[in-house]
């Protein structure tokens, strides 16, 4: 099932986004010699049963049963309240015909907790502005949800599978962050 990722609480319909939890036999009984990370993925459910396995994983429920994972929870970025997911955002930027590669992650913002900050590698011998990327952006999703920051780059950090690592751009933001206070 879904739950509302804000809350945790409510069982959402079909086709909207939420946490996947999931319960059942198949489920582990724990992370081996982790107990802080088992609390915390194996809680009690909606149901007020424990023994639910909160995924982390955001997606939705289709009207077949199936569930489609479209983000992880940890990584959604919160804009003035609102949830956006870096999937979502990176899908509209990879349409720019002159982007190659594309990440997304929250960056704080004092006005609204965070803020899209985008970085970008474009094609070969392309050339583009912030202000295009951004334009690009608004004229295809709601405005909190496009990039506010982009910072153009040779490469994005890559896992040994070549999977694009937001973990080390948040490292890196964070840093930068605390080398201006």
């Amino acid at each position: 099932m879904t739950l509302d990722a804000d809350t945790g609480k409510r069982e959402l319909p079909v086709g909207e986004i939420g946490e996947i939890i999931i319960k059942g036999p198949q489920v582990m009984k724990g992370y081996w010699k982790m107990p802080t990370e088992t609390a915390n993925a194996l809680r009690v459910g909606p149901d007020g049963q424990p023994g639910w396995f909160y995924s982390g994983d955001i997606g939705y429920m289709d009207e077949d049963g199936y569930f489609h994972i479209v983000d992880r929870k940890k990584d959604m970025i919160i804009v003035s309240g609102y949830n956006v997911y870096p999937a979502e955002v990176e899908a509209v930027l990879f349409e720019h015909p002159k982007v190659r590669e594309a990440a997304v992650v929250g960056v704080p913002d004092p006005r609204r907790g965070e803020t899209v900050k985008a970085f970008i590698v474009l094609k070969e011998g392309e050339t583009a502005t912030e202000e295009e990327i951004i334009g690009f952006c608004r004229e295809r999703m709601a405005a909190y949800r496009a990039p506010r920051i982009v910072e153009f780059r040779t490469d994005l950090p890559k896992s040994i599978i070549g999977k694009v690592l937001r973990r080390t751009l948040r490292e890196e933001e964070a840093q930068r962050a605390q080398a201006a206070e």
